[in-house]
């Protein structure tokens, strides 16, 4: 894990927050240094922090960048405007590794953010994850295994990585664990899709899915709904009617940020209690 002495230099946003870029969370080697940006709102800390994990079918995107339905910068906003901070992370895609690799860069990024918390005017005991798409799926699963996270906000995630991965090679679900037979594939993914991972400790979800997603069905949603509820995990599940995938064709996104933003600060309002 990549740490240097002090706090790097940070540009201040109009609306005060403080913006520390590229910053250096995990070092793998053969890999590039895995970067985050870390934007803190003005005012005393410590502040709860929020994982921002982006999409792109786990082989591309940028954490820089929204999905093009989302304005530039616009969670980011949001969330230093409701009195949290947010890490948006970089993480191996598929091409440069197999899963569970991008689930690991995720996971050390909450270690690095819970490691310094000091140096950046964190809350070590606050922290929530928030991923749209394939950063959705990361999201869940990082809530899911990762010790101390107090919420989750998964939009249109993949839940089920094995019917679709078995379905066709080519899909992004089959490509993100790499060349392997039929029968490893299937007890992989089947593994790792969240509806898997939950258990009673889980912290609390939101989900928020388009009703006309053709990509990530808003069924991905419901079952992982239905399966959080049925092991006692509180789980808010909004869909969005007749959006598409990143809630293509629908024109208040902005309320839909809104909305997750402040269910994120009410959450982590308190520390996580999860062991």
């Amino acid at each position: 894990m990549g740490t240097t002495p002090g706090v790097p230099r940070a540009r201040v946003e109009s609306q005060g927050a403080a913006v520390h870029e590229a910053v250096t969370y995990a070092e793998r080697r053969g890999y590039r240094p895995l970067l985050l940006d870390l934007h803190v709102p003005a005012g005393a800390g410590p502040v709860p922090v929020v994982v921002w994990i982006h999409g792109g079918a786990f082989w591309e995107g940028d954490r820089r960048y929204m999905p093009p339905t989302v304005a530039p910068g616009a969670v980011f906003d949001a969330l230093t405007a409701a009195g949290l901070a947010v890490a948006t992370v970089d993480y191996r895609l598929s091409g440069e590794a197999s899963f569970p690799a991008q689930l690991d860069d995720v996971r050390a990024a909450v270690t690095f953010l819970t490691e310094n918390a000091d140096r950046y005017g964190l809350d070590p005991r606050r922290i929530g994850v928030w991923g749209e798409s394939a950063g959705g799926t990361l999201a869940g699963l990082t809530a899911l295994t990762h010790p101390g996270i107090g919420a989750a906000a998964l939009w249109y995630a993949v839940n089920d990585l094995a019917t679709p991965a078995l379905a066709d090679p080519a899909r992004p679900e089959a490509v993100l664990f790499g060349d392997l037979p039929p029968d490893e594939l299937r007890a992989r993914t089947t593994e790792w899709s969240l509806e898997n991972k939950v258990t009673p400790a889980a912290p609390p979800f939101l989900l928020v899915h388009g009703t006309a997603d053709v990509p990530v069905p808003v069924s991905h949603s419901e079952r992982l709904h239905a399966r959080l509820e049925a092991a006692g995990v509180r789980s808010e599940y909004l869909p969005v009617q007749d959006a598409g995938h990143i809630f293509e064709g629908y024109d208040r996104i902005p309320e839909l940020i809104g909305t997750t933003a402040a269910y994120l600060a009410r959450e982590l309002a308190a520390p996580a209690v999860r062991a």
